[in-house]
């Protein structure tokens, strides 16, 4: 397996920021109702008309809901899993 060094890719100080700034919830107009659904759904259900709402656009354009969905696969790994609970626990503990 190939690992990828740092200075190999460039990443915006400008996305992490996005990224920790990411919110918990989105909200949804439709049938002049607002709903909450999360924000990294790919659709969400009209809770009035039960109308299946695509809420992702998957343009030719990554946007952030896609790095974040690329750290969530790859949490899929067992490894990667305990290697990010283990720093989630130490960024926890400096706060």
């Amino acid at each position: 397996m190939t690992t990828l060094q740092a200075d190999e890719i460039a990443i915006a100080p400008e996305l992490i920021d996005a990224i920790r700034q990411f919110p918990t919830a989105r909200e949804v107009s439709h049938c002049g109702l607002t709903f909450t659904a999360s924000p990294l759904a790919i659709y969400a259900e009209c809770p009035h008309c039960g109308q299946r709402l695509k809420l992702r656009s998957f343009a030719s354009v990554p946007e952030i809901e896609d790095a974040i969905d690329a750290v969530l696969e790859w949490m899929n790994d067992p490894a990667a899993q305990a290697a990010a609970e283990a720093r989630r626990i130490e960024i926890a503990s400096h706060d």
